[in-house]
């Protein structure tokens, strides 16, 4: 590829981790193209190791839930206002919104409307709920980039310039993972049967999820003794709290973790898992799963009758077809999980055909997703 001398400028705002890591892959990629790369916003520690500026700390757009938010409305909008003014007097070539959407959609139109090219990078669940929006993305983007590929077909039906990218989980991740391993570093036997419980990162999930989950894996252990589990916490605080709902399962063989979630995902032979971004690694491990999801019951109501999709877990929305069990609200009962579970243990077959189906789609989604974010960069540009 032809390196072009002349200096481009980018606008990037990440307000969270997963952000930064997709923000610093497509510098990466950018700088082999542009060596006198010039990026500044807001970003993380990755990208701000490869040269980006940070006018605000990326930790202050970190916010998250419902009330959170609201009570930082006031700085928040005052990051954006000065983002929205630097960026209108100091105009770069093209400015890229990475998540974020809330955060970052208006000010994407404010500058789309200044003349400034905009990008998103990473579609926002319009597909599956709040339809509408897709009018406010269509007039604040010039061009969005989307992880999967049935978010693509969705933008090209409402006519807004899209490329699918792939998932750079997919480009990290080997098609084949090492479970003799993994399994050597968890103390866990080559032929002991071992079943990973994801209940989910957050306090709210782990609190509704993780009894149920434990009663999921106490109803296994009593039919099949020889069932292990581990159980990975999300951080510091989540471990806390799982230690203390331990005490109630001093029945169950739990091996609890801090952390290392996709070396438990690799020693297991099937997973229980909260539905969330965490189903995409298990579906790239090959690792055949459950998955359920619980929440306050009102909330339910309301999202559920928002919802426009059959699925909520990737690997079901990915095949557009029901691969793995959705067991939601009333119907996640610890003998439903549990049954779910134990009928891969029962069905090999049933297995081998779900690590085919995720072989197949890992294949779909490695498409070197920091490369052709890159391309998709250069031919807006040239555009423009």
């Amino acid at each position: 590829m032809a390196v072009n001398e002349k200096p481009l400028r980018i606008g990037v705002v990440a307000g969270e981790a997963s952000g930064d890591i997709l923000g610093a892959g497509l510098i990466a990629a950018l700088q082999k193209r542009f060596p006198q790369l010039q990026v500044e916003g807001i970003a993380g520690p990755r990208m701000l190791a490869l040269g980006a500026h940070s006018l605000f700390p990326m930790e202050r757009l970190s916010v998250m839930g419902l009330v959170e938010p609201l009570k930082r409305l006031p700085e928040l909008l005052k990051i954006r206002r000065t983002l929205r003014q630097h960026f209108i007097d100091n105009p770069p070539d093209l400015f890229i919104g990475i998540d974020s959407p809330d955060f970052n959609l208006s000010l994407e139109k404010s500058l789309k409307v200044a003349g400034i090219a905009t990008m998103h990078y990473v579609s926002p669940s319009v597909w599956a709920w709040r339809r509408g929006r897709i009018k406010k993305i269509a007039g604040a983007v010039d061009h969005m980039l989307t992880l999967l590929p049935f978010e693509a077909s969705f933008y090209r039906e409402h006519n807004v310039p899209v490329t699918f990218v792939g998932h750079p989980l997919a480009d990290e991740i080997p098609l084949q993972v090492d479970m003799t391993e993994a399994r050597r570093e968890l103390g866990f036997a080559q032929d002991d049967r071992v079943v990973a419980l994801l209940p989910g990162s957050r306090g709210g999930e782990v609190r509704l999820l993780g009894p149920l989950f434990l009663q999921a894996a106490r109803w296994c252990h009593q039919r099949r003794p020889e069932l292990k589990f581990v159980l990975p916490a999300a951080n510091e605080l989540r471990l806390a709290e799982l230690q203390d709902q331990l005490e109630s399962f001093a029945d169950v063989p739990v091996t609890l973790l801090e952390g290392n979630s996709h070396l438990a995902l690799s020693a297991a032979d099937n997973v229980l898992i909260a539905s969330g971004t965490a189903t995409l690694e298990t579906m790239l491990l090959k690792k055949p799963m459950v998955v359920a999801y619980k929440m306050a019951r009102l909330s339910y109501a309301i999202f559920s009758r928002m919802l426009h999709t059959p699925w909520v877990s990737l690997p079901n929305l990915l095949a557009q077809r029901e691969l793995v069990p959705e067991i939601l609200q009333d119907d996640a009962t610890p003998e439903n999980l549990g049954a779910a579970l134990l009928q891969y243990f029962d069905d090999p077959l049933l297995s081998d055909r779900l690590q085919r189906e995720f072989d197949a789609m890992h294949q779909q989604l490695r498409r070197n997703a920091s490369e052709r974010a890159a391309d998709a960069v250069c031919k807006l540009i040239e555009r423009r």
